[in-house]
């Protein structure tokens, strides 16, 4: 290791073991923002709903402002009184209210990412504040539980039931893969054409990159899973702790924490409840309970067959990926050094000189 990354780690280090002292007071920061924002939509009439702007959308913007206000007190709290029981508990009832606010946030970066827009764009910032505030308020309520652990784990497999979950969760999107090939590929599935469905996302403004990538059988969204099938065998493989070979010049270092925690928490904080709550409406329409819309669909058959293959798959990785995340996180949590693998304890040299100091109080 350099001079100047000795120098870097160790700057790094003393300002994250700082963050106890600042993150309630970005805690602050945060909440006194998203209540002007919820405020200022409240009385535009700016409607904070996925789907339409309706005037009666806009009501949310004074429930958005009361989210503001109890995170802005109770973080404000901790700032002059400290972290007490009482708060703490408040903290995360706020960090949940956030987390709902923030549902299917990864929907619309997916829907970005594939080239098209939103369907309001006050409603995807109110989502992003939303799940900057969540992170910032649980960070603030598990400010006085530091870990008194300096050592960093060895790289290790995961658990045989979160593995078992990356199987489950690799194998749902194997139908949905399946699927979109057909499509992309230019066949027939669920009484719909590759060319209908070509039609169908140039209708709902899909860029060119995305209709390129059509035209050539490569479906977008199954590139998409693949990623995804990839970031959920990295949280159960060692390889997903240190980069491994194929990564070039970052070979052998080690992962930062946060790189694959980051969007593995965003995914399973969408697509489980998602995909749960898909399955319950899927079969209420099946059982004729409730009129399942055919859409773009043929009929209301073929919808209810796609419905349930993309929902089914939606369900199966969001749960894994929340086992997947949370064996992660256990696997790579600092601990106590005596217990860690270091570098000088594996090398001859130091073997030696143990053995000689041994010796010499022997003696």
């Amino acid at each position: 290791m350099t001079r100047v990354e000795r120098t870097m780690k160790v700057l790094w280090s003393g300002w994250w073991r700082r963050w106890p002292r600042w993150v309630a007071w970005a805690s602050v920061l945060w909440a006194v923002l998203y209540a002007v924002f919820g405020l200022a939509c409240a009385l535009s009439g700016t409607s904070l709903l996925s789907y339409g702007g309706d005037a009666g959308g806009s009501g949310l913007g004074w429930a958005v402002m009361a989210v503001g206000v109890l995170a802005a007190l109770s973080s404000g709290a901790v700032v002059r009184y400290g972290l007490r029981p009482a708060l703490r508990v408040l903290l995360w009832v706020t960090c949940g209210l956030a987390g709902i606010i923030a549902f299917s946030l990864l929907m619309d970066v997916i829907t970005l990412v594939v080239g098209q827009g939103v369907d309001s764009w006050a409603a995807a910032a109110n989502k992003a504040l939303a799940a900057v505030g969540a992170v910032l308020l649980a960070a603030t309520a598990r400010s006085g539980r530091r870990s008194a652990g300096t050592g960093i784990r060895v790289p290790s497999t995961a658990p045989r039931f979160a593995q078992l979950a990356a199987w489950v969760g690799t194998l749902a999107f194997v139908p949905y893969a399946a699927m979109k090939w057909v499509w992309a590929s230019g066949g027939t599935f669920a009484g719909i054409t590759g060319e209908e469905m070509l039609a169908v996302s140039e209708r709902n403004g899909a860029s060119g990159i995305f209709l390129t990538l059509e035209s050539w059988g490569l479906d977008p969204t199954a590139l998409l899973a693949v990623l995804g099938v990839f970031l959920l065998w990295g949280l159960v493989r060692p390889w997903g702790q240190v980069f491994p070979r194929w990564t070039l010049f970052l070979r052998g270092r080690r992962v930062p924490r946060w790189l694959p925690l980051a969007p593995a928490l965003l995914g399973a904080a969408t697509l489980a409840p998602y995909g749960v709550v898909g399955i319950g409406y899927l079969a209420l329409a099946t059982a004729g309970v409730v009129t399942m819309r055919r859409g773009d669909f043929h009929s209301s058959g073929d919808a209810l067959l796609v419905g349930w293959i993309g929902v089914v798959a939606f369900a199966a990785y969001g749960i894994a990926l929340t086992v997947a995340a949370h064996s992660y996180w256990l696997r790579t949590r600092l601990h106590p050094s005596s217990s860690v693998q270091t570098a000088h304890r594996s090398s001859p040299s130091s073997s030696q000189g143990s053995a000689t100091g041994g010796r010499r109080r022997r003696r």
